[in-house]
């Protein structure tokens, strides 16, 4: 059988992985699999996207000691990395020695774009001119539907235009700004623009072409600062995350990581949080570009001698619509981040950026970070060796003290914990205990 399933939309999840499994030749083990869904129910699951086949899920842990503008918070991160929530844990409790995070964000402002061609002269100037003069009968008509956002203070709020040079000739763009409130603001302004287009088209006599939404939300900025005192940190370490950040200014291949590893804590809460994180990545990494391609975390000396941090990064999220309000994992999240706004959790999100990076960087400097991370793994290591129940634990302890921190050292040490339980059920078999409802 190939891929091309006529109606595979139409049939139930139970049909899906039943012609799935003949497909792919699951065993009913991985078929069973499919169908545990866990906290998302597979029939919510089915309503939220398309051929449905089960659900996935990551390790979700919480990230402590965060004091973010006097107020501390639990921050729940989905992520399949080890090391991540520890270390932004760290980074965190060495930051409240310096007062902790001062976040900021800005109001939730969001850009829409209407894409408009015309193959007359002239016609888009004129377009342009015309779109300007209307700017507050066009925004007004876009708030027409949705009384909620604007009793919320939210609505359309600006409409600006540009004629543009491409290589298919000049385009007008219309970008209208609108405040979303608690919505990340994907439909609410893609709604409006279709609302506002038919309105335009007769003014002005062009085509348009998309009408969607930016992910490069330069009117909604969250910055962060920490403070972490020299003497917590060390002379040493100071000057060693500064010549980091200097390698990563001036580097592109550096800068490029330097980046993920902020979108690493972003990303995790975005993701426990039902959030859309591709659009925070996508974001993130034009306003760097924007820049020059710069990190987008700052470091420098206090005249003191303690290092100073900052972040500034678009943080586009919300608190309502999506999978937000529908997963009920990322409602469980919410609660406990305890945030009453969409500010306040790009205010979170921006400070716990700031704290991976920083961790990152220092455990670079401080004791190399493939050290750090395989110390974390090794749990996963001793599982992949073949360890099951308590045996983990002993099996991840032992490879850590042998720094060898391997499948094939895991290995070993099972091999030598199994002989030995043999030696000594040998010399004690009267220790092992029966099995119930036997004589």
């Amino acid at each position: 059988m190939g891929s091309d399933i006529s109606g595979f939309y139409a049939l139930s999840v139970k049909e899906r992985i039943r012609l799935l499994k003949k497909h792919a030749g699951l065993s009913a083990a991985e078929a069973a699999l499919l169908r545990k869904s866990g906290a998302l129910d597979i029939k919510k699951a089915d309503m939220m996207v398309e051929n449905v086949i089960g659900t996935t899920q990551l390790p979700m842990g919480l990230a402590t000691n965060f004091l973010i503008n006097g107020k501390d918070y639990l921050i729940p991160m989905a992520i399949e990395e080890p090391s991540v929530i520890a270390a932004a844990s760290y980074a965190a409790k060495l930051a409240r020695k310096g007062g902790g995070f001062v976040s900021s964000a800005d109001p939730p402002v969001m850009i829409g774009q209407l894409q408009l061609v015309s193959d007359k002269a002239g016609t888009l100037y004129r377009a342009r001119e015309k779109i300007l003069r209307a700017r507050q009968e066009i925004i007004a008509m876009a708030n027409g539907n949705d009384s909620i956002m604007l009793r919320l203070g939210g609505g359309a709020k600006d409409l600006t235009a540009d004629v543009i040079g491409t290589r298919r000739g000049r385009m007008l763009i219309v970008k209208l700004h609108v405040d979303v409130r608690d919505a990340m603001g994907a439909n609410a302004v893609n709604t409006m623009l279709e609302t506002i287009t038919p309105h335009i088209l007769d003014m002005t006599g062009t085509e348009s072409r998309l009408r969607i939404i930016s992910n490069l939300s330069t009117g909604r900025v969250a910055r962060a600062k920490a403070t972490w005192p020299k003497d917590v940190l060390g002379e040493d370490v100071i000057e060693g995350i500064l010549d980091a950040y200097a390698f990563a200014e001036a580097d592109k291949y550096r800068c490029t990581t330097h980046n993920k590893g902020i979108m690493n804590g972003m990303d995790s809460v975005a993701l426990a949080t039902g959030n859309d994180f591709r659009a925070l990545e996508a974001g993130a990494h034009a306003y760097s570009a924007l820049k020059g391609f710069k990190p987008l975390t700052k470091y420098e000396k206090a005249k003191n001698g303690d290092l100073i941090g900052t972040i500034e990064v678009p943080i586009a999220v919300g608190l309502v619509g999506g999978a937000t309000k529908t997963h009920p994992i990322a409602q469980i999240s919410l609660k406990i981040l305890n945030v009453k706004t969409a500010q306040e959790l790009a205010e979170v999100i921006a400070a716990v950026g700031l704290a991976q990076n920083f961790a990152a960087l220092r455990a670079m400097i401080a004791e190399g970070i493939q050290k750090g991370h395989m110390k974390l793994h090794a749990k996963n290591i001793a599982v992949m060796a073949g360890a099951k129940g308590r045996l983990i634990e002993r099996v991840a302890k032992a490879i850590i003290k042998q720094q060898q921190i391997s499948v094939t050292a895991a290995k070993e040490i099972i091999a030598k914990l199994k002989r030995r339980g043999k030696k000594e059920a040998q010399a004690n078999p009267e220790s092992k205990e029966k099995p119930a409802g036997r004589k």
